[in-house]
């Protein structure tokens, strides 16, 4: 199976929101299953947000479910996990779509001096919305989020996130009050700076 299969039978097995399938059509209509993650960190190559997502989700998936075992509860996550990790785990980099173009830079040939031109990605900024709340509006665009996951998907960058830069407190907010956001942003930074996707 392919990676874009994976995903695909991820998706469809587990989400199943009104719009959901609207949702995925839009990503197959999208450069989401060839694009980069970055353009020059974690997935910086043609299918690494694919593989990037499928790594988050993995990740996510197993943080949650280790998380559900080590509380009693109110603390919980409630019965419609599943669902909640596919949406969450497969589309917090849905901002990335159509955001990147390929191009070529100039690099210098260490063996030999000279420069050549090499094949990259830049960015190709269509709708400035910020991170993770262009992503939470592309996907409510087709389907509704629940509270908890727009807010997990809104602040899985984290401090990373460069409107955090004056010290707003609202990150802090969301991680005491809601376990799937700190969970998210565990499973990207896992993902994206231990292996490398």
């Amino acid at each position: 199976m392919t990676n874009k299969e994976t995903f695909i039978s991820i998706y469809t097995n587990n989400i199943k929101r009104q719009g959901s399938m609207e949702l995925l059509k839009y990503l197959e209509n999208s450069d989401f299953f060839i694009a980069p993650s970055s353009t020059r960190f974690h997935g910086a190559c043609k299918e690494g947000l694919l593989n990037h997502s499928l790594k988050v989700y993995e990740i996510f998936r197993n943080e949650v479910i280790e998380y559900n075992k080590n509380v009693s509860g109110l603390d919980k996550l409630d019965d419609k996990t599943e669902e909640t990790i596919a949406i969450c785990g497969l589309l917090h980099d849905l901002c990335k779509c159509n955001f990147y173009k390929e191009s070529t830079k100039n690099v210098k040939n260490e063996k030999t001096g000279a420069w050549e031109k090499v094949p990259c990605y830049t960015i190709d900024e269509k709708f400035s919305f910020g991170h993770g709340e262009k992503s939470v509006f592309l996907i409510m665009s087709y389907m509704k989020l629940k509270a908890t996951e727009a807010q997990a998907i809104r602040y899985h960058m984290g401090a990373f996130d460069s409107s955090f830069q004056g010290g707003d407190k609202s990150l802090g907010n969301a991680w005491n009050g809601n376990p799937l956001a700190v969970l998210l942003h565990i499973a990207d930074l896992k993902a994206s700076n231990i292996y490398g996707c």
